[in-house]
Parts: C-alpha cells; structure tokens; sequence
C-alpha cells in the first residue's frame, strides 16, 4: 500500500492515505448532498468519479447517492476493493492530472450527516464511568449494578435527533425534582456531555439471527465520534424504573466523518480481562478494543482526555448483545459506547463526573468555573489512533453550541 499522497499536505495531517474517511457534502454551487471522501484538507468527489466510470458498474450506483446507505450495504468485499482503489488513486502521482479537478476544499464545503440513522443504541460499556455514576447517585451501596458485569448495558435512543457535527443544541425542558421534593417542569439546569465512539452497521441481518461478537467486521462499517448530550435533573427524575427517555432524546451529535474499520486496523489494543467470564454469545476469539485517544474542549479549554481502550465491553460484544434475543440489523444502524472514561480524574468524559456531580467546578475558557454547561457554551470532542503508516489518524471531530431553550 502506498505510505504517501500527492495531495499537498495530507501525509502532515489527521487525514492521510492511511485514514480515508467518508462524508456527504455540498458546495455553494451545488447543494445537493454528495458523498466524498476525506484526503488532507481536501474531499474527493466520489459522485464525480463514479461519473468518471472509475469504480465497477455494480459499485457506481451507491456514490450517486446522497448517503452511505447503498455503499454500506454492499459489504466487505466492496469496501475493501474500493479503499484499495481510492489509496491507489491518491497515492500515485501518475493520476494527479486526472483527479485533481475531483478535490474540493473541506473550507468550501458543507457538511451533512454521512447516512440515514436507521435505529440508534446507546451502551454503557466504561466500567469507570458506571463507578462513578454509581457513587454519585447510590452511595451507600455498590457502585456497580449486580447485572452490569454480565451483560452490555444500554437503551434504545431516537434515530431522528442524531444529527450532524455544528448543529445548535437547544436546551431541552422537561420535569424536574427540586431537593425540596417539588415538581417544577422548565429548562434543563444540569445539561451535560458523554464523550463516547459510535459504530455504524453497514450489513443487515434477518429478524431472528443474532451477530457473533467474531462476526463484528462482517457487519460493521466503521466509526465515528459521539456526543450524547444529557440533561441530568430530567434524566434523575424519569428514569426509574424504565430508564433514559426525555433525558437523552432531544439530540445526539456525531462527526461527519465515518472512519473505516480498515483504517482502525493498527489501533486494535487488548480489552480488560473479564471477571466473571461472560456468557458463551460474548465470548471473542480475538477479543480487541481500539486505542483511541480521546479530548474534550469545553469552550477552547481541554478538561478531559478519556482512552477508549479501557473499555470493559468490546464493540463486538455490543452487538452481539444487541442482537441475541434475534432483533435485526439494519444498513445505517447507530450503535454507541456510552461515556468514555479512565481511572483518572482527568480522564472523566462526562461533566457530572468531572464535577464530581457540580460540587467541584471546573475552569474553562478565560478562567469561567462551571459545574454543567451554560446558554452559548461550545463543546468539541476529537480523537486520534495509531496509523498503519506508524503515524496517526484523527476521527472527524463534533462540536455542538448550546442555544436557549424555546419559550
């Protein structure tokens, strides 16, 4: 494979021949969405180059679409084929003639969500952030759950709020248990983050199969990074018995990048040993997480730097567990880690945690404490992972500003 692109300043950067993430686009001129595929500072246009008959007849229809949906589709085999093309195109300098008139600057361009959420699953797979919740909210008891150790913990979310890197975040309103026991019903006072990494099915499945955690590259796509936004005082007061619900529904926002599971390929790390052994349907042959290097800026100051390769349940292992009981897959399926968290206190990738649930502000921005996030406050989470070309990649960043709640 070629270590290096005749695109000017892509082998310095996050996005190089090694990365190659996926995105839809639009230009001024044409603002129809478009797939495109992210090199340097620059987007190839994959509409165009299908125009162009680069790709097979067969592959060609899924880049006149407006989403990933019909490339995601195709599977492995045609992932594979059309990755190895596209580093070839932009590797060899025998092509640049032909293909740079294909480039459009990323400051040019913008931004769409890179495919159709069809069902969106959260989990909740740090075992330090599920111990830290559990010592904020139960503690006189065991921080953890007695099922968590057995089992992927997660709930369903609301396909039709995620929604793209930049989008304003309103805050949400809802009902509120005030600490004198009154019921108040108003904006959000404890609005927060989950920094997390969200994995995007690309292959379905048949109602009543389930997916082997071995299987998980079958079925998988690749990432891209997640911003659960989360109102506590609503969540604390709904959740019993059911869960997370208004709490958790009004938005998600995630990267317009999709990193390809090859692209990961260098970043696979060995996961936690699990005690108890899991059930039979989680077990891994090879049993992997990825080594991504997480950062959260709340308002330009960076306050967290969660790893995600301490994550005590695996990405194959959620869908495994997602798929057990036989509910199918579907191509644009969103399923995410839940918060990112570390044995340190700076590695905490929510706010309730880092503020040790508002008792111990933090400084952001030009020396402001905060406890959880105010009107005009702008959160942005990156990540970077260890490159096959023994470098770096870094996952399309999500930013979100929050804006005022609707009167």
């Amino acid at each position: 494979m070629n270590a290096t692109s005749w695109v000017d300043g892509a082998d310095t950067g996050p996005y190089g021949l090694h990365h190659l993430p996926y995105g839809a686009f639009s230009t001024a001129k044409d603002p129809a969405p478009r797939l495109g595929v992210r090199i340097g500072d620059q987007i190839l246009d994959l509409r165009a180059l299908a125009t162009g008959q680069f790709f097979l007849p067969w592959i060609r229809p899924a880049f006149h679409e407006q989403g990933l949906g019909g490339f995601m589709a195709m599977g492995p085999p045609a992932w594979r084929l059309v990755r190895h093309q596209l580093t070839e195109l932009l590797g060899d300098a025998r092509y640049r003639d032909q293909s740079e008139t294909l480039l459009v600057p990323v400051a040019k361009a913008r931004m769409h969500l890179p495919f159709q959420v069809a069902d969106y699953v959260d989990f909740y797979a740090s075992e330090h952030h599920a111990t830290n919740l559990g010592r904020l909210f139960r503690p006189d008891s065991e921080p953890l759950l007695p099922n968590w150790k057995h089992l992927p913990v997660g709930y369903h979310g609301r396909a039709g709020t995620v929604v793209p890197s930049g989008t304003p975040i309103v805050r949400p309103r809802g009902q509120r248990k005030a600490p004198d026991g009154a019921i108040a019903f108003g904006p959000s006072a404890r609005l927060d983050i989950e920094a997390e990494v969200g994995f995007v099915v690309g292959v379905g499945t048949e109602l009543g199969t389930g997916v082997s955690p071995d299987d998980f590259a079958e079925h998988v796509f690749g990432a891209v990074l997640v911003n659960d936004w989360s109102a506590r005082d609503i969540q604390a007061w709904e959740y019993v018995p059911l869960g997370p619900f208004l709490g958790k529904s009004f938005a998600t926002s995630i990267g317009h990048w999709v990193t390809p599971l090859d692209a990961l390929a260098a970043a696979k790390a060995p996961a936690p040993a699990q005690d108890p052994e899991p059930l039979p349907y989680l077990r891994e042959t090879d049993r992997y997480g990825f080594d991504l290097s997480m950062s959260v800026r709340w308002n330009g100051t960076e306050v967290a730097r969660p790893p995600f390769a301490g994550m005590y349940w695996t990405p194959a292992q959620m869908l495994a567990h997602m798929t057990v009981n036989g509910a199918s897959l579907r191509t644009g399926d969103l399923f995410a880690s839940g918060t990112v968290s570390g044995p340190d206190a700076d590695q905490r990738g929510s706010f309730i945690e880092l503020t040790w649930g508002g008792k111990e502000p933090v400084e952001v921005g030009e020396g402001s404490p905060r406890t959880f996030l105010e009107d005009g406050d702008t959160v942005t989470i990156t990540a970077t992972a260890p490159a096959a070309s023994g470098g770096t990649i870094g996952l399309g960043e999500v930013t979100g500003t929050i804006q005022p709640a609707l009167e």
